[in-house]
């Protein structure tokens, strides 16, 4: 009896530090304004020092995989319309960099996450002028009449 109990109570409180950790990671990797701003801010001086001839140091580079982890992250929560003007924009800097996959990456997900914003153009255009076949995305309508056979 005594090994069921404690089989019972070790499994509750497994259960609950599982559930602990996973609402503590949600809560940490949500995006605050204040984040989105930063992250925004750093972008836009990075972009600077591109058209401005500048190399990027490493320490530039390790605050653009940053901003890339931290979009990646949040994305895998839930999609946030604040941001379309990141991704598009670190698609950019990827782009003048010649760092096609990842400036691919940044424009597709501007293109399936946010189509409906003013950016969803400028990434399709983009990627047709890195020579890359963009599919629009299957909005509900065109997979109803497709399972319809319309």
């Amino acid at each position: 009896m005594k090994k069921i109990i404690l089989s019972i109570l070790t499994i509750f409180l497994l259960l609950t530090a599982i559930s602990l950790d996973v609402s503590a990671a949600k809560k940490s990797s949500k995006l605050s304004k204040e984040d989105i701003a930063e992250m925004s801010d750093t972008i836009d001086r990075l972009t600077q020092k591109i058209y401005g001839r500048a190399l990027l140091s490493p320490q530039d580079n390790e605050e653009l995989i940053g901003i890339k982890i931290k979009l990646d992250n949040q994305m895998l929560m839930a999609t946030n319309p604040a941001l379309a003007p990141l991704y598009y924009k670190a698609g950019n800097i990827y782009k003048l960099r010649d760092m096609k996959p990842e400036a691919i990456e940044c424009y597709q997900t501007v293109l399936e996450n946010f189509s409906e914003t003013a950016l969803a153009p400028k990434s399709r255009t983009a990627l047709e002028q890195m020579g890359v076949e963009v599919k629009a995305p299957v909005t509900t309508e065109e997979e109803t009449e497709s399972d319809d056979g319309v």
